[in-house]
């Protein structure tokens, strides 16, 4: 059993910079230097709020903990060159390696879940459901001990330290500047379209692409969803309809993608299961299932590529920029 949890009241005690009063909301004239401060504080202390939860072995904190990391992860992206710092490459790998932490638990609940919620009262199931519960007991023992480590403690400090005042936010070259100064309405508007071209050109392909490559445009599906998730201030009225109808779409395919994700890991686990692997294997492969997730995604993007992409009306870009 894990221990009792420790790092939370000092994570949220932190951070070791000290945080400047920013906005409670984002503006589309906002700079994108504060826009960046605001939407990474939101999302790592979404993840700090979750750690208990996540240490006491909790289904649905561990969700939402991954959850608020992929945000946070998505923000550094979407806000790329600005924080592309020295220091940048080494919090990546550091929040990369929370998630790989978070995400072989995360896993094996789902994984679990659908056996259950196959399986019946077969007394076979329940004995496979005896391996299933003990690699999973295994991995959240890991992954508490990591949670309560120097290491997650470091990586805490150093992200909020890196979002207040990394390298990226004094460099003082002219473009270092002009990205900083940048309205956020101008960013984000060249941000989405770039990403949602790029989105819809390889989902026009979805029916032949293998695992790894559906596993690329799911992770891309999620970027952009996450990403127009974390902009929600800035739509509003019209543009907060196109919004929802937009990440309806978003959604709806990465619901799909995700299952067939998630059959894909499932049937990986299976194999690691002493003794019951081929058995447990088989319950992740269905061929039927498979292609009506694959027609569902498909009808999304299809529908998605005949909406109006985001334009710069929609986040009003023209708003002088903020302090």
């Amino acid at each position: 059993m894990a221990r009792p949890s420790t790092i939370s009241t000092t994570a949220r005690a932190m951070p070791a910079t000290r945080r400047n009063a920013l906005p409670g909301r984002l503006s589309p004239g906002m700079a994108c230097d504060t826009a960046f401060r605001i939407i990474a504080r939101r999302h790592l202390d979404a993840v700090l709020a979750q750690h208990d939860g996540t240490c006491r072995g909790d289904p649905d904190a561990l969700h939402q903990i991954r959850i608020a990391l992929t945000h946070l992860r998505t923000a550094i992206r979407f806000f790329a060159p600005m924080v592309d710092d020295a220091l940048r490459p080494n919090v990546w790998a550091e929040l990369k390696w929370l998630n790989s932490q978070l995400g072989m638990v995360r896993d094996l609940d789902v994984a679990i879940e659908r056996v259950v919620a196959e399986s019946g009262n077969e007394l076979a199931v329940i004995a496979e459901l005896q391996h299933w519960d003990e690699k999973r007991a295994e991995s959240h023992r890991l992954l508490a001990r990591a949670l309560q480590s120097a290491r997650y403690r470091r990586l805490v400090e150093q992200t909020s330290a890196w979002i207040e005042s990394g390298p990226w936010s004094t460099r003082r070259s002219k473009e270092a500047i002009r990205l900083r100064r940048c309205s956020l309405a101008d960013h984000a508007t060249a941000r989405l379209t770039e990403w949602e071209t790029t989105l819809l050109k390889k989902a026009r392909k979805l029916s032949k692409l293998d695992v790894e490559k559906r596993h690329k445009l799911r992770l891309l599906n999620k970027r952009m969803t996450y990403s127009v998730e974390s902009l929600a201030d800035l739509f509003t009225d019209g543009s907060a309809t196109k919004r929802k109808s937009i990440l309806k779409q978003l959604r709806k395919a990465q619901r799909s993608l995700g299952q067939l994700n998630d059959d894909a890991r499932g049937q990986t686990l299976a194999a690691s299961l002493n003794g019951v692997g081929f058995q447990a294997g088989n319950r992740f492969l269905d061929r039927k299932r498979e292609k009506k997730l694959l027609r569902t995604a498909a009808a999304a993007y299809r529908k998605l590529d005949k909406a109006k992409p985001f334009r710069s009306s929609d986040l009003a870009p023209n708003a002088e920029p903020e302090d």
